[in-house]
């Protein structure tokens, strides 16, 4: 498991995660996957938009649908586990 640091919570993925989220191509396919695939339960919603909302890319009300919220997430999670990596190297 990786692990991607956000300032109210944090999000372990499994490698495969991170690979599909980040190979190249739309990978929101792969974000909806694994939005299915992880347990977010432990992760109020309100502080998940709350995250979203400092990114300034989605409104107020776009930020209402929680299912789209743990997507975004996971897919900006995986972004910066990989580049985390990459500045390591």
């Amino acid at each position: 498991m990786k692990t991607a640091y956000f300032n109210r919570f944090a999000i372990d993925l499994p490698g495969e995660a991170v690979s599909d989220m980040t190979g190249p191509g739309d990978a929101f396919p792969a974000a909806q996957y694994w939005a299915d695939q992880l347990d977010l339960s432990h992760i109020a919603p309100d502080d998940i938009a709350a995250e979203l909302s400092e990114y300034g890319a989605w409104d107020a009300e776009e930020l209402e649908d929680c299912g789209e919220n743990e997507i975004r997430i996971l897919w900006i999670a995986a972004g910066n586990i990989y580049d985390e990596e990459r500045n390591a190297e």
